[in-house]
């Protein structure tokens, strides 16, 4: 299993370690292509980490962004995760736009789900059944072990062959567009971000816990990813010991 973790003091502090950890990865890629692929997340925990990275000297029009999910909603709402980095760090760090792959929010789950599939296809050149393979995949989790938008239960952690689908959360009666197991898998680097006490338990059950993605989706990277690093805050990793 080729994963670390790393518990730092507090959640500031946690996404600032993240960041330079994320921003050497990007840098390498850098040192031998003419761009790379970043695929980030939402939810309440990156705006630091964005904040951090568009602060990095990086040569940010040699990157590629790409979106872990989304929930359906249009790109000027406030819960959408393409707002968040965009407010936070594509503007700041003056992504080109030409460079940015969201995924449509304001379209028909199925619709913004083929449509995205479509442009990372076209992007990485895949032929059918390929995976792409994202330089470096920024992902959080919820206190219920869920990753990008699998949520425990969802029939979508079993499949391996699609790259990304619309699904359903019932928890939050919400339509969403995630990147599937076969795409996060294929990543050759996968980069957690996680803090707060309630993330605890989901933290211990992830690494502790045998094998059980269906109860447990933040496993399917931990046991089968490469390249997983874990930054947590003590109070997320304060059932480690």
């Amino acid at each position: 299993m080729s994963v670390r973790w790393h518990a730092l003091p507090d959640a500031t502090t946690a996404a600032e370690a993240c960041a330079h950890h994320v921003t050497n990865l990007l840098e390498e890629v850098l040192s031998g292509q003419a761009f790379v692929t970043f695929a980030v997340s939402g939810g309440s925990t990156p705006k630091v980490l964005f904040q951090k990275l568009a602060a990095a000297k990086l040569r940010w029009d040699h990157v590629h962004l790409f979106w872990v999910d989304e929930r359906m909603v249009p790109p000027t709402d406030p819960a959408s995760n393409y707002k968040l980095a965009d407010d936070y760090l594509i503007k700041p760090a003056r992504i080109p736009q030409r460079h940015v792959h969201r995924i449509c929010g304001e379209m028909a789950p199925k619709t913004a789900a083929a449509r995205y599939v479509e442009e990372i296809r076209d992007f990485f050149g895949l032929e059918e059944g390929e995976m792409p393979r994202f330089d470096v995949v920024h992902r959080g989790m919820g206190p219920d072990a869920h990753t990008a938008s699998l949520f425990p239960g969802e029939p979508l952690i079993d499949d391996r062959e699609g790259i990304a689908a619309a699904v359903f959360v019932p928890k939050f009666n919400q339509w969403r567009v995630t990147l599937l197991p076969g795409a996060l898998l294929a990543a050759k680097h996968n980069v957690f971000l996680v803090t707060g006490p309630d993330k605890a338990e989901a933290v211990r059950a992830v690494f502790k816990e045998e094998y059980d993605p269906k109860q447990y989706p933040a496993q399917i990277a931990s046991h089968h990813g490469r390249g997983v690093t874990w930054f947590l805050d003590e109070k997320a990793a304060e059932l480690m010991d």
